[in-house]
């Protein structure tokens, strides 16, 4: 796989790859992800993460279409939605997602949540283990599940997942679950990596110091960390500009002590949903 942009790519425990940096259309406007992605892809980008909640999987698949560049080069992810848990409704939902994003194939379908109203993760795990042996979804994971939803897979199936995609910044940092799914060889995927505007980075204490040093911007420096880090990332962003930025985090790298100033500026400060409050 070959990115005009150079992104390092981690070995998923399926034994293929993942691009390790991508765009993220969370909150996208259905009448812009067309634009969006077309300028994503023209920057160098080549991991995308939609969702079927997200309602924009056509105009990303249009823009998949009219870009020209071979799939096997794309990163595809998408998302099985709360509602649509259970055997023969996640199965019509991924065929659905395929529909609409004009793809035979994802390279990654994930469980959103683990929905504790539904309380159809397991069998909807059960599912995604068969639905990648059809080829419909190339990799299989999950987003947004704790410990326990972990363990409770796991002894169902013995399949651990590629990814599990949580909300991580330098703020919220998951330290211990992250160290529970290593072993596993479940990489970590960052959702809201900058923090969602919902605090200044500057804030933390040292980024502002570290981005000087380096001639960056707080947020390239977040952005650096998580690739240090071993971390998957996919900041969002509707700004070609911004997209560029987001990209120029390869020519500098955080020394040792910089990481540990990261590190102890984790406030275990969670800005999104609980997993456990997700009766959405």
């Amino acid at each position: 796989m070959t990115d005009a942009i150079p992104t390092p790519h981690l070995t998923l425990n399926d034994g293929r790859s993942i691009p390790q940096l991508g765009l993220g259309v969370f909150l996208v406007d259905p009448d812009e992800a067309e634009r969006i992605v077309t300028d994503a892809l023209a920057v160098g980008y080549r991991h995308i993460d939609t969702a079927m909640i997200y309602k924009n999987e056509e105009g990303v698949g249009r823009a998949i279409a009219k870009s020209g560049i071979p799939r096997e080069e794309l990163f595809i992810t998408t998302k099985l939605w709360n509602s649509d848990q259970g055997t023969d409704s996640a199965r019509a939902a991924l065929d659905l997602s395929l529909q609409k994003l004009g793809l035979d194939y994802v390279d990654l379908y994930l469980i959103h949540w683990p929905s504790p109203k539904h309380g159809k993760h397991v069998e909807s795990w059960q599912t995604l283990v068969e639905l990648r042996e059809t080829g419909k979804a190339r990799s299989i994971g999950v987003s947004n599940f704790m410990q326990k939803h972990l363990e409770d897979i796991d002894a169902a199936t013995g399949v651990a997942p590629v990814v599990n995609q949580i909300e991580l910044h330098p703020a919220f940092q998951q330290r211990e679950l992250r160290a529970f799914q290593e072993p596993r060889g479940t990489l970590t995927e960052s959702w809201g990596p900058l923090g969602q505007g919902k605090y200044e980075l500057a804030e933390l204490p040292g980024l502002t110091e570290i981005a000087e040093r380096h001639g960056k911007s707080v947020q390239q420096v977040a952005i650096r960390w998580h690739l240090q880090e071993g971390l998957i990332v996919f900041p969002k962003t509707t700004k070609k500009e911004r997209m560029v930025q987001n990209a120029d985090v390869f020519d500098f790298e955080l020394s040792a002590e910089e990481l540990a100033t990261i590190a102890a500026a984790d406030k275990d400060l969670r800005v999104g949903a609980h997993p456990d409050n997700t009766d959405f």
